[in-house]
Parts: C-alpha cells; structure tokens; sequence
C-alpha cells in the first residue's frame, strides 16, 4: 500500500531520515517506533508530501503521491488543531468537503461518527466548548470523516482516559477489519502489542528494528518458558532437567524458568507431566517489546 525506498531528510546539518526504507502491506496494522527526536514525525510528514525529502521515493499504492492520491490519507498529525469557532458537526463537515466529498455526504458520514462515539450531543457545540478528551476524540473523527484507505496516526490515544483509548481502539480494529490500512505512530508499547503486525523502530534517522512483530519478539527471546503449576514450588521447579535458573515471573504469576543452552523446552514439559502436577500455563517466553524497544535503542546511541 506504502513504499518507501532511501529515504533521505536533512534540517541544516542534521539527517533526521537516513536511508529509511519501507513497505506498508494493505489491511495491516504497522507501528512506527522510535525515541523521541528520532525522525518519525519528519518520515510521516515526508509521505503526506507535507514535506520534501532531499532524495528517496515514495509510491502510494504503486504511484508516486499525486493531489488526489493524498485525498486517499487520513492523518492524525502530532499538532492538534481544529476550527474552535466552529460547530463540530460543521467543522468535520467541511473538514470532508475538503477531501472531495459533498457537504452532504460528509455531513451523514460525521454524524454516524459521532453517534458511534458518543459525541453526538456536541455535534451542536463549537470545538471551543469541549474538554480536552472530547476535542481529541473529535480530532480522530476528523480523520476518519471521509472514509480514507489509508489512516496514519501520531500518538492517537494521547491524553485519553482507558474506556475512550478502547473505543478507539476497537474503531481501527474495525477499520483493519474493512481492509484500511493503518499507521500508528506511538510510544506506548502495550498498544503496540496488541495491535501492530508488523513494526519500524528507528533511531537518530535510522533502522534499527524492521519486520513482523513476532518474529522480532522470537528473535530477542532468552532461552527460557513461562510455567504456571498447581503445587509447584521454587525448589520443585529448579529440579527440573535442563534448568538453569528460577525466578517469579515479572508480568504473570508462576515462574520462568532460564534454561541451559541445550536443553529442549519440550523435556522440561515431558518432566512436568510425568510428576503430576496439574500444568496450567507452559509457553516460551519473549522479551516484552518495551524492554527489547530500550535495549536497543541504547545499543544504537
């Protein structure tokens, strides 16, 4: 859906995108990650064509960016902002026109957006008028209004209370459900995990991490399982062939079991079974994408 090839992005004598390239597959969720000051802002705005690169291109569906091909996008920039003297059902209307649709059409798309969102009594109210959280919510309205093919997002969920992150969660698992394609752009690494299929983390203008998410997850895995048992204790579970090391697990409840070099998971299971515990949880064990996000990025400083 979106191909970037040699990116390229100087601001006098800093490179804040170098030699970035990328594929964006259609109906995927991709996260675009990095440290703050790490390009990703200057990357979205040089694919909206907001920006021009110093050298690179950039296809959108197999074309270069045209006029009309951008009316395809929908962005959620870093930088809020919409009309406050303006009625928000007024404002996303005419934000739609803009995109090519009719006032009408785009007045019936935003009033089924507010209604899903529970904004609808705001509809009649100037964007001035509202909380922070409502104006956010709308601001993600405003890029949903004219039903774009494409969404990328900066920071979409910032400043939003849990049940109102949800909605809009649930709203781009919706989107991806009907073949969008999505770009989230975000530092919360919980959000990525659940929603992301593949991933770029990038830092000082360059890759540093690019492909699917469970591979990535996989490949900076220790040798090592999660294990939950009735009736185990530490001592039970230190016996156990093949393991190195115990320790409570950080993020569940039970152990993780550090192995040797050699051993299989698999013997460590075949030993469980045959004492009798009841198994409740046995899974090899990945490194938390916040942890492997830090690791790296410290490593490429």
């Amino acid at each position: 859906m979106i191909e970037v090839e040699h990116l390229v992005k100087h601001y006098a004598d800093v490179r804040a995108v170098d030699d970035v390239s990328m594929s964006v597959e259609r109906g995927e969720i991709f996260g675009l990650l990095g440290p703050n000051g790490a390009g990703k802002t200057t990357m979205i705005r040089t694919i909206m064509d907001i920006i021009k690169p110093d050298s690179g291109t950039i296809r959108l569906m197999g074309q270069p960016m045209t006029q009309a091909s951008k009316g395809r996008i929908g962005y959620l920039p870093e930088e809020r902002g919409l009309y406050k003297n303006y009625r928000l059902l007024e404002c996303l209307t005419y934000l739609g026109a803009l995109k090519g649709m009719t006032r009408r059409e785009a007045s019936r798309r935003a009033t089924l957006l507010l209604s899903q969102t529970g904004l609808e009594e705001y509809g009649r109210r100037k964007v001035q008028e509202m909380s922070k959280g409502m104006t956010q919510k709308a601001q993600f309205l405003a890029t949903l209004v004219h039903d774009p093919d494409v969404l990328i997002l900066d920071e979409p969920f910032q400043g939003l209370d849990p049940i109102n992150t949800e909605m809009l969660k649930q709203i781009l698992l919706d989107e991806q459900a009907r073949g969008k394609t999505i770009i989230l752009s975000t530092h919360d690494m919980n959000q990525v995990e659940e929603m992301c299929n593949r991933i770029l983390l990038i830092n000082h203008g360059r890759v540093v991490l690019y492909g699917a998410l469970a591979e990535i997850k996989a490949r900076y895995a220790e040798h090592a399982v999660i294990l939950e048992c009735d009736g185990l204790t530490e001592a039970d579970a230190g016996a156990l062939p093949g393991v190195q090391r115990v320790r409570a697990a950080q993020r569940n409840h039970g152990y993780e079991l550090s192995l040797e070099q050699n051993a299989p998971a698999q013997a460590v299971l075949n030993a469980l079974v045959a004492t009798g515990v009841t198994v409740r949880r046995f899974e090899i064990a990945t490194a938390p994408l916040e942890e492997i996000f830090i690791n790296v990025v410290e490593a490429t400083q």
